[in-house]
């Protein structure tokens, strides 16, 4: 594990793309951007798919399992399988808008219409994809997965602390944007 923390300390400082004892060179960095764009990766979300090749690389690395024969092709894969996580999780993400306004209308069918249940859907879902990544899975692993604090702190392997934090101000972002948008 000290290996892995001395390696990644190497590449930050290096920066990106062509440090010393950067896992990738200039080339293979090009090549993986290009398999993420390829795959639909947003552009704004590149820098951080190529990272995650980089540390899957520095972990491999610290594992003592031996480099991989072609890098290149290696990290190529590896961003082609990131490239359909990313599409998995934003499809995820447009269900949960949809789930939670079907539960909503299913506990209060008087209170709902179908427009009122679309719109509320939509806004939920936009509202949750303008969240940060960390604040977006704990508002839905307590809301949606109705998982306790304590639950999602040991699933999750932080605080509770950390939860309820991260829970209050997401639940206060999502709750101003609906409010923004006169939704609720």
């Amino acid at each position: 594990m000290a290996v892995l923390r001395r390696m990644a300390r190497r590449v930050q400082g290096a920066g990106a793309g062509g440090g010393p004892d950067d896992p990738l060179d200039a080339a293979q960095e090009r090549r993986v951007r290009a398999v993420l764009a390829l795959g639909g990766v947003p552009q704004a979300d590149l820098p951080d798919g190529v990272q995650q090749v980089r540390l899957r690389l520095l972990e491999r690395a610290a594992s003592g399992t031996e480099a991989p024969r072609d890098v290149s092709a290696w990290a190529a894969v590896v961003a082609s399988n990131l490239a359909m996580d990313w599409h998995r999780a934003r499809r995820r993400q447009e269900r949960i808008g949809e789930r939670l306004a079907s539960l909503r209308h299913a506990e209060h069918p008087e209170h709902s219409t179908g427009d009122d249940t679309k719109v509320l859907s939509l806004a939920v879902a936009q509202g949750l994809d303008e969240l940060p990544d960390a604040q977006r899975q704990i508002l839905v692993l307590r809301f949606y997965a109705d998982l306790p604090v304590r639950g999602i702190a040991e699933e999750l392997g932080i605080p509770e602390g950390t939860v309820k934090s991260r829970l209050h101000t997401a639940v206060r972002a999502l709750r101003a944007r609906l409010h923004e948008d006169e939704v609720v």
